[in-house]
């Protein structure tokens, strides 16, 4: 009997609930292992996990009986109470409602990955805003200003 075999691509990017720059280099690592063993367990396929201290980035293959909005549930529930059982933050940790998910083509696996992989060079130059915004605009998302992350700039 035939099976039905694909591979689809996918970026999450969200963000520390208040925008707090909470995901402290200490133990940031063993966050982003965390979440990368979350995807593992669901059966799909962790590129790579990243971010700096206020946001993160998950690129990640998934198959299409993974639903979308089912895997970042999992990942940001699951993380935060890694985080919050590890003590972490010393206060309650949580992630800010709503996310932003892209989809890449097999081609492009390795530019998003070096991406990603950039995280902390990368926002020297540019605000976490202007990035999200950026993405919202090359994937032709439509948005409105008023039901984006809270922005601390």
């Amino acid at each position: 009997m035939p099976g039905t075999y694909s591979q689809i691509y996918l970026q999450y990017v969200f963000a520390v609930k208040g925008r707090e720059n909470l995901l402290l280099k200490p133990w940031r690592e063993d966050v982003f292992k965390y979440i990368s063993g979350i995807i593992t367990a669901k059966q799909q396929k962790s590129i790579i996990v990243n971010g700096v201290s206020d946001h993160v980035h998950v690129f990640a293959g998934i198959k299409p009986s993974m639903g979308i909005s089912d895997l970042i549930r999992d990942i940001k529930n699951n993380s935060s109470n890694f985080i919050n059982d590890q003590k972490f933050t010393g206060r309650k940790f949580s992630w800010q409602e709503g996310y932003g998910v892209f989809s890449y083509s097999q081609s492009q696996i390795k530019n998003v990955y070096e991406y990603i992989a950039r995280q902390e060079e990368h926002h020297r130059k540019r605000t976490f805003r202007e990035e999200y915004i950026g993405l919202l605009k090359k994937f032709e998302v439509e948005y409105n200003e008023k039901y984006l992350f809270d922005w601390l700039e």
